[in-house]
């Protein structure tokens, strides 16, 4: 992999961008087989923590007494389940690495103001998206032993491992990319895309799309899981919310450069040149010192 000259204004020719992707990408999955290797180790003790909210369910233990069981219906489905479990162990030890080599490949092609907003961004996401994992993984006994009861006493359930590992890492990845949204509302009102304004006039529709989100993406269709989705994202909108009131109103406080000028008003245009200061700020905007 070459090493790209220094580029400080962000350009170069379309075949030097796929030649940076490629390399990005290249580093990224390293890091996630390297991930994956340390997952593989530890598969054991992973596997324990996930089956515990399936343990917890009381009719988990029908087939073996004491303990819990899970079925296995295929030759090679042991062998696949302990390439899942490491991949997810991959993904989670590896994405500092990968969100990193992300930001480096759209960084230069961004503002100073846009880079400290994408920075604010990766630095809040990963809390709020690990935050929503941990609520979905306390979630998830609730949400199990609700519809297993439904069951006759009769009747053992016979959960494949496939089965159950599919509905807890689809709970996880809902409910992190889920607490996601609140941090896009404030993004979005930072740059100047989504005023407070519209939010304030949406807010209604908005905590119902929300409730309809959670009863939708959840897939598990109790009303619990619902609420358990529903309200701490309503919640963390709300604070969204109060956020791009702030923001909007000290907008409002800073002096336009028009300030003062009539819409009909032209400019006075000087016989003599002079000289009109200093450039102040990024190259462009046509700011300067007086």
């Amino acid at each position: 992999m070459s090493r790209l000259p220094d580029n400080p204004d962000g350009r170069m020719p379309l075949l030097d961008h796929l030649r940076e992707l490629r390399n990005r990408v290249i580093k990224a999955m390293l890091g996630l087989l390297a991930g994956m290797v340390v997952g593989w180790l530890v598969k054991e003790q992973v596997w324990d923590i996930l089956r515990d909210p399936f343990c917890a369910v009381p009719q988990s233990q029908e087939l073996k007494g004491d303990s819990c069981a899970l079925i296995v219906n295929g030759i090679f489905t042991s062998f696949f389940l302990n390439v899942k479990i490491a991949f997810i162990v991959g993904v989670l030890i590896s994405s500092p690495l990968w969100l990193y080599q992300l930001w480096a490949f759209v960084a230069p092609g961004l503002l100073s103001k846009e880079k400290r907003w994408s920075l604010l961004f990766l630095a809040l996401a990963i809390p709020l998206f690990l935050g929503g994992a941990v609520l979905a993984y306390f979630t998830i006994e609730k949400g199990l032993s609700i519809f297993l009861d439904f069951a006759p006493e009769d009747v053992a359930p016979l959960i494949t491992v496939d089965e159950y590992l599919g509905y807890l890492v689809t709970m996880l990845l809902v409910f992190g990319l889920a607490f996601e949204l609140p941090l896009l509302v404030s993004i979005l009102n930072l740059a100047g895309a989504l005023p407070h304004s519209t939010i304030k006039k949406f807010r209604r529709t908005i905590v119902f799309l929300i409730f309809v989100f959670a009863a939708v993406a959840t897939p598990s269709p109790d009303p619990f899981t619902m609420l358990a989705l529903a309200a701490p994202v309503v919640v963390l909108y709300g604070l969204a919310d109060g956020v791009a009131f702030l923001v909007d109103r000290r907008r409002a406080k800073q002096p336009s450069l028009y300030e003062g000028l009539a819409d009909d008003e032209t400019s006075v245009i000087e016989a003599e040149p002079f000289d009109i200061g200093e450039p102040i700020g990024p190259p462009g905007e046509g700011r300067v010192k007086s």
